[in-house]
């Protein structure tokens, strides 16, 4: 059981969790942003690392990288989320995260940085750092959503997202290539955001 996370900071927010002995939890690999000497950091999975106290408390701290706000979510295996791709942070031992492509039933991960998503699963609780301001808007079943992909930081995993191309004359509007928009479909909840992800581009400069 955790014995404390805290936020800290305001306009760029800091994660930062106590643990006693034996305790854990697990992150994106060496992106933490301090950690008590206690601490061992142990790279025991694809792009992630288990951070735990050995023999004395320690604690562990993670930094958004944009401003915004860190997210706590609980995660059960009727609840889970999905979330953008450089959107999560921490979690305890139990959480899984798996990269899944909306737009594929096999589930593989995309390889287009339109749209990326992790899917949060298992049981427990993880952290999500979404850069600026955050809207949700909560759907219905039977109602939709259009939305910019690079401003889709989280929805509920009932959430069934799909990408749609603009119409032919909105995308020459923007340069005459396609451009796509995602559909969120209810029912569950959708976190907007006013910032883009951070690495979320098209073409050589940031958005």
């Amino acid at each position: 059981m955790l014995v404390l996370d805290q936020l800290l900071g305001a306009t760029r927010p800091v994660l930062a969790i106590s643990l006693e002995p034996g305790e854990s939890v697990i992150g994106p690999t060496a992106e933490f942003a301090w950690m008590t000497d206690s601490i061992q950091l142990t790279a025991d999975r694809p792009g992630m690392s288990t951070y735990t106290a050995k023999t004395d408390a320690g604690t562990i701290a993670f930094a958004a990288s944009q401003p915004g706000r860190i997210l706590p979510v609980d995660v059960a295996p009727s609840t889970a989320y999905l979330v953008h791709d450089r959107a999560f942070l921490a979690g305890t031992p139990g959480i899984t995260v798996s990269t899944t492509d909306p737009t594929q039933p096999s589930g593989l991960a995309s390889v287009d940085r339109t749209l990326c998503l992790r899917r949060l699963s298992g049981r427990g609780r993880a952290w999500v750092a979404l850069p600026g301001d955050v809207v949700r808007h909560d759907l219905a079943a039977g109602t939709s959503l259009r939305a910019h992909p690079w401003h889709i930081g989280m929805s509920d995993a009932s959430v069934t997202v799909q990408l749609a191309e603009l119409p032919a004359a909105a995308a020459r509007q923007v340069g005459g290539k396609a451009h796509q928009v995602a559909v969120l479909s209810g029912p569950g909840s959708v976190w907007l955001l006013s910032l883009a992800p951070p690495g979320t581009w098209i073409g050589p400069g940031p958005h």
